[in-house]
């Protein structure tokens, strides 16, 4: 069976990967509120929220951060082609607003073979941007990726 996503070396220093955006809603908020148990009132309460300097509820810092895996599975690069995610750096550096429209942007940073031939580790630069091109989130992921190898 031939996977779409890209092995180790298919991965060129620079390039860039932009995902499909979409919409944050209320719902998406209420449900990982319910799921993570997270019900603080920044995110919750609009009344509450009202009085913040934000002046209204935003989305989980950690939810726009699942969502930017979500995204990522979306391009289809990884697709088949993943062994492990060995290491996610966060920055949050604006809020999410219920309405906002967000997208991925993964570039490859750094390569390196591993012992093993068949897997190697690449690092992207992850940027999560709204709808104003505003990075809300930066980081950095680091994940192992089969490779083609040497037999």
């Amino acid at each position: 069976m031939t996977s779409r996503g890209l092995t180790y070396e298919q991965f060129e220093m620079g390039a860039v990967y932009p995902s499909q955006a979409r919409t944050v809603t209320e719902a998406d908020v209420a449900n990982f509120a319910g799921l993570s148990g997270d019900f603080n009132p920044l995110h919750t309460d609009a009344e509450f929220a009202k009085a913040t300097p934000m002046g209204e509820r935003i989305a989980h810092g950690v939810l726009i951060l699942a969502m930017a895996t979500g995204m990522a599975n979306w391009m289809g690069i990884f697709e088949g082609t993943t062994i492990a995610l060995m290491e996610q750096v966060t920055r949050y550096k604006g809020a999410v607003k219920f309405g906002d429209t967000i997208r991925l942007e993964m570039e490859v940073i750094e390569k390196k073979p591993t012992s093993k031939p068949d897997k190697g580790v690449v690092k992207f630069a992850v940027r999560v941007k709204n709808q104003r091109g505003e990075n809300v989130v930066e980081g950095e992921w680091t994940l192992l990726m089969k490779a083609v190898g040497q037999s």
